[in-house]
Parts: C-alpha cells; structure tokens; sequence
C-alpha cells in the first residue's frame, strides 16, 4: 500500500480544512456537529426555495456557493475546467435523490458522520461501517463490469456554467428581492455563521477539494479497488482535527446517548448510510464530490447536485428525514427503494462475470471517482484524472 504521494499536501489540507472548519463552523453558529453537512444543507437550500413547507429548515447556506465557486475558480486557474457530460442524466437525477434520501435518514452526509464521530457521537459508528461496506459493494460491481457510459466533451461548452452562475444568483435573490426566498425563524435553518464567514471558508475547502479531489468514499474505493491509501490519509486528518478542536472548545462528548442531530437506530445508520456508499460509487462520488465536479464543468454532477437539491424538499415533504427519536416509516421504506435502485442499476449496467478482478494503480492523489462516470473493464483499473 502506498502512503506518501505527489499530492500529499493537498489531500492534508483539504482535509485540515474539513475537520477544523467544519468544528469551527458549528462553534460559530450552524448547528451542532453540523458545521458542514452536504445534504443538511441542501434540505435548507429547498426550504428556502419553497420545495417544502418544514419552516425550520429554510435558509440558503453560503457555503454551498463557496464549495462550488472555490472548485469554479481553481479549476479556471489550473486549466482544468472543461464542460463534460455523459449519456445517463436522468439515473443521476434520480441517485441524487436518493442521496439525500439516505443521508437525511442517517440525519447527515459522509463529511457530517465524520464530523459527528471527530465531536464523540458514537452512533455514527455504524453508519461508519455501513458506508464502507456499502463502498464496498459498489467497487464489486465495478469488478463485475458496471458502466455507466464515460463522460464527453459537451456539444455546449455554456452548460458547464450553468450551476456555479444559478448558486451565484440564488445566494443574491434575498438582497435584490428582500423577502422573496423562505428563512427559519427557529430551528436548525435559523442557526448560522456569518454570511461572510460562511461563504468564505466554502471556498477555501472548495479550492483545496478541486486540487486534491478529496472526497469521503473515494477514500475507501482507493483502498478497495487499488490497495491506495492517498485520499483516506485526508480522512483520517479530518477526524483527527475534528477531535483535537471539539476538544479545545469544549464541544467533544463522547456517548451514543442525547448527541444532536442523530438518532439512535444502528440498523438504519448502517443501511442508509450503505445506500449512499454505494450509490455514491456508482455516480461518481459522495455528495460533497458533485458539487466539487459541479465547479469544474461537469453537467452530470450538476444534475446530481439538482436530484440532490430536489431530494431535499421530498425527505421533509414525504415525512421521510429522521428525528432524534429515529427513521421514520417512510424514511425506512425509501432506503430500501434507494437500495433496490442501485442493485438494479448494476443488474441493467452490469457486464461480464461477477467477482471478475480489477487490476491496476490509482493516479497519485487522485480519486478514483474523479470522472462522475466509470469504465471499468474486468481484469483492468485505472483511476482517471477528473473528466
């Protein structure tokens, strides 16, 4: 297993970045153990955009628009934004949903669960366990020939623009038309870091993501699919500064019992949390990684970023997010329809033999999630760079 790479400080850094803004950002004002949290953020994004009537859960999140515009710019800086599309939009849709689906029934996404386990909530243990085993799976269908069609360049350059300048008008709407976007009063949607503080470390982990590619499943498919440690090097930074600064402001306690935004059912951390895994795999990455794609022009991740945002209104409208007292009847039966989803997807996508090995090498610092579209033929791997 290799351990040290090219891009060593950058996966350090993002994952600094993660572990010690996301404590920082909770101390600041968003929510306990909450300071980052991709699909909490998107349930906040559709309230306030009237995609559901949950009044404490409406507030557009800065940070959004800094993970994108942060990607947006280092990849015009880098030269590595390129508008790039492939030829499954609506099964992304659809897995951005259920993305949310499953993160909203855990009560958050990859980034928050480790954030959650860096402040010493230990009923994020098994949705630990289930995302890597979810993971897991995914990388088998891989194994077995699951392809999804590659990602080309688009016939409209113009389309890779779209996301990052509609995140850009969304965060402005509420200054040019006061009043015209939703905001809690009360709830989670009312806690929040300055608007300034909110937006700008955004885009710092932004920048760093698009360089270093970070992203939380990518870091166990690398180690799957590769025998590559790269990327879990950043996982292991972000829980590591999430302890050490929850520790120095006194936000650290450990325990399974009374820990915000959980809820204490093991069994349905373990299997939403394994659909997202394995949906991620099968899209591209985890929810944080389609925003970041989303910066660099790919308009597969940005429609997963759209099923993302439209997932958000559906889990509060359809009753289906958790509480603190557990999932709900219709949170349990979505996660087993996202979980059917992704087994027929590698039923229909699937090609060769099953258990079929892949070989090869990761790119150094790279994901292997970084095209948003796998080709994975049985017997051969190797980790493309981000088109």
């Amino acid at each position: 297993m290799r351990w040290f790479k090219v891009d060593s400080l950058t996966i350090i850094l993002s994952g600094l970045a993660l572990g010690v803004l996301g404590a920082a950002l909770a101390f600041w004002g968003n929510p306990a153990n909450s300071g980052i949290c991709i699909s909490c953020f998107m349930e906040n994004l559709a309230g306030a955009l009237h995609l559901h009537d949950n009044a404490r859960m409406a507030y557009v999140r800065p940070e959004l628009v800094g993970f994108v515009g942060g990607s947006f710019m280092m990849a015009l800086a880098g030269r590595e934004f390129h508008s790039r599309s492939g030829n499954t939009p609506l099964l992304g849709f659809v897995m951005g949903i259920f993305l949310i689906v499953g993160s909203s029934v855990f009560m958050g996404c990859p980034i928050k669960m480790m954030l959650r386990l860096g402040a010493g909530d230990l009923t994020a243990v098994a949705g630990f366990a289930g995302l890597a085993a979810g993971v897991w799976a995914g990388v088998f269908f891989l194994r077995a020939g699951l392809d999804l069609g590659g990602a080309s360049p688009s016939r409209v350059p113009f389309q890779g623009l779209l996301l990052p300048g509609l995140f850009v008008i969304v965060l402005a709407v509420p200054f040019v038309f006061p009043g015209s976007l939703a905001s809690s009063v009360t709830g989670p949607g009312a806690q929040h870091a300055p608007l300034a503080v909110s937006l700008g470390a955004g885009a710092l982990i932004g920048v760093l993501a698009q360089r270093s590619r970070f992203c939380v499943t990518g870091s166990f498919s690398n180690l799957f699919l590769a025998r590559d440690l790269g990327l879990m090097r950043g996982l292991l930074v972000l829980l590591v500064s999430a302890v050490g600064l929850n520790l120095a402001l006194g936000m650290f306690h450990l325990g399974m019992l009374d820990q915000p935004g959980s809820n204490p059912d093991h069994l349905w951390n373990f299997l939403s949390m394994g659909m997202v895994g394995l949906g991620s795999v099968m899209v591209g990455g985890c929810p944080f990684r389609q925003l970041i794609l989303s910066g660099e022009g790919s308009v597969d991740a940005a429609v997963i970023t759209l099923g993302m945002l439209t997932g958000g209104g559906i889990v509060h409208q359809w009753g289906i997010a958790s509480t603190s007292a557990g999932p709900t009847p219709a949170g349990k039966t979505a996660v087993l329809l996202g979980l059917f989803f992704c087994l027929a997807i590698a039923r229909f996508y699937g090609s060769g033999s099953m258990g079929a090995g892949v070989h090869g090498t990761a790119d150094p610092g790279l994901s292997t999630l970084d095209s948003g579209r796998y080709h994975v033929d049985p017997g051969t791997y190797s980790a493309p760079g981000g088109g």
